[in-house]
């Protein structure tokens, strides 16, 4: 029996049934382990949600489509091997990419307390030995040379890459999640910088549009 298994029976079955449809609609394949990983780390969200206010989405139905497979839909586009989610909040989408992505060396970085709390208790629960938790502001975060850089927390694209531009390496990128438009930041980007690909993200059950844009230093 999984370790997880107590904490998976608290999900509804409708849970496990919506991410089923939505990786295969992605074209993500997992093992049972990484399902349950998965559905372990659905359980912590919607679990702590109740107390901490991690996040406003408070069905665990919608955590499915607006957090996990919003997370997942990156996955073909991260390279890594080190890899910072920068405003991780509970881990996302770091903690997915460290689940579906093993090889990954994840480190998220936040500096609301009680996020990073649960960033340790889900890394904990779910065995996770690829992902480290860091608790610091951006601009106090001192380590460098991380393969990619993503984020979905930032409203400004434009503030995304100055805060972190002494994190990536020298052939390191930027992925930005965000929504439709994007077009009038692409125009302020910092000298030195330029957008690489953009790429639209169809995410199962979520109408809003999304898109990935991969950002890196001009050569």
């Amino acid at each position: 029996m999984s370790s997880l298994n107590p904490l998976l029976k608290t999900l509804p079955a409708s849970v496990a049934l919506r991410l089923d449809q939505g990786l295969s609609q992605l074209g993500i394949a997992v093992d049972e382990h990484q399902r349950e990983q998965l559905l372990g780390l659905l359980a912590l969200l919607h679990k702590w949600n109740r107390a901490y206010n991690l996040t406003a989405v408070r069905e665990v139905d919608d955590m499915v489509s607006r957090h996990v497979l919003d997370s997942a839909a990156v996955l073909p586009y991260v390279q890594g091997p080190r890899l910072l989610d920068v405003g991780a909040g509970p881990g996302l989408p770091g903690i997915v990419l460290a689940i579906l992505a093993p090889q990954l060396d994840v480190t998220l970085l936040d500096s609301n307390g009680k996020k990073v709390r649960f960033q340790r208790q889900a890394v904990m629960e779910l065995g996770l030995e690829n992902v480290t938790p860091v608790q610091a502001r951006v601009e106090q975060f001192e380590a460098a040379a991380f393969d990619q850089v993503i984020s979905r927390a930032f409203a400004s694209l434009v503030d995304f890459v100055t805060l972190t531009r002494q994190l990536p390496s020298a052939d390191g990128q930027w992925l930005a999640m965000k929504g439709p438009g994007a077009d009038d930041e692409l125009r302020d980007l910092p000298a030195g910088i330029r957008l690489h690909q953009r790429h639209l993200l169809e995410v199962p059950f979520e109408a809003a549009q999304r898109q990935l844009l991969i950002l890196n230093f001009e050569s």
